[in-house]
């Protein structure tokens, strides 16, 4: 079976490839590039299919302008807004999406939705233009982007949902999901199941109700009811979300998220979390005991930058602690991180 990660280059091939890049005048990640234009060849011989071979290049294409769009403002943190389209703006839910955005921008963050009508219109009414991202989808019959967001140079329309869906995780922070129909449903559900197998980062998942509403809180019901109940999940999957109908309180909850951490990332088998200030020795301690259930190796403990990270650049003038992850139990370190944030 051929390794996906280490193709078999032939050397006459790879020294053109090179000649290419060189020719273009090189850039960023030469050998990344060098990687995907051998598998771009492969195409000539491994997909015979036309519609499939478009799939990949329009997913290469969209993915490429997302990320140079997204570039300038790497350091900023985002929070992504879903909800209904048909939201309309005399409901509470609109108006509270509005209310959510505008302190959530003062607040530091930007803030990104898919840049259609309702509730995404909301989130770009509070945040304001200059604030604001879209990620608008290409539907028969909802072509266009909300007015606030139309014609920014922020604002770019995919044809697939995967690759809209991709750049939504890539580039947030938090998510912020409203009352809404499938689609709604459907990202709220990606990113609690991204989390909870650890293919992406820990970040604030907050579900926010109209005030008195129960949209969420039936939701919630249903979960513990059925998945909870049936052991389909853990209990420390619910760790995974929060439930709110204050819009102040959804901003406390993201902005408290990175009150001390910042980020984290395996390096080998050790996990590496990134701190404004690492705890104390003592504190450490506790962590050690009140966690031990999460750690399978190494003892959390405070290091200085891997090489690794060094090598990439990653964070090194933070403080960070690191430990044997077991991998599996994401909402128990959910907990951890929230610990964390209290030194």
């Amino acid at each position: 079976m051929e390794k996906l990660d280490k193709p078999q280059v032939d050397p006459e091939l790879k020294r053109r490839i090179q000649d290419l890049i060189a020719f273009k005048g090189g850039g960023y990640n030469p050998d990344h590039v060098e990687d995907i234009i051998v598998n771009a060849l492969k195409l000539l011989t491994d997909v015979k299919d036309r519609g499939d071979v478009r799939v990949i290049r329009t997913a290469v294409r969209e993915l490429r302008y997302a990320f140079r769009l997204f570039a300038p403002y790497h350091e900023t943190r985002k929070v992504t807004i879903f909800g209904s389209a048909r939201t309309l703006p005399t409901k509470q839910e609109y108006i509270q999406a509005v209310e959510f955005a505008r302190k959530i921008a003062d607040a530091g963050y930007m803030v990104i939705t898919g840049a259609g009508p309702g509730i995404m219109q909301a989130g770009h009414e509070g945040a304001g233009l200059e604030k604001s991202f879209g990620a608008n989808i290409r539907l028969p019959w909802e072509q266009g982007a909300n007015p606030i967001i139309d014609n920014d140079k922020k604002l770019i329309t995919f044809k697939y949902f995967f690759t809209r869906k991709l750049t939504f995780v890539r580039h947030s922070d938090a998510f912020v999901l409203f009352p809404g129909g499938f689609g709604t449903l459907d990202e709220g559900y990606e990113a609690i199941t991204l989390m909870q197998t650890g293919k992406h980062r820990l970040m604030p998942l907050v579900l926010i109700d109209k005030p008195g509403g129960t949209y969420w809180k039936t939701w919630d019901k249903n979960v513990r009811e059925h998945l909870l109940r049936d052991q389909l999940i853990s209990p420390d999957d619910l760790n995974l979300y929060q439930i709110t109908d204050d819009a102040d309180q959804a901003v406390k909850w993201i902005t408290r998220f990175y009150r001390n951490y910042h980020s984290s990332r395996f390096v080998k088998d050790l996990f590496v979390l990134r701190l404004k200030r690492a705890p104390s020795a003592s504190a450490l301690e506790g962590l050690n005991e009140d966690f031990a259930d999460i750690i399978s190796g190494p003892k959390m403990q405070v290091i200085e930058a891997t090489p690794e990270e060094q090598e990439d650049n990653d964070f090194v003038e933070l403080q960070r602690i690191a430990f044997g992850f077991d991998r599996r139990q994401y909402g128990r370190l959910r907990q951890l991180i929230d610990a964390l944030n209290l030194f």
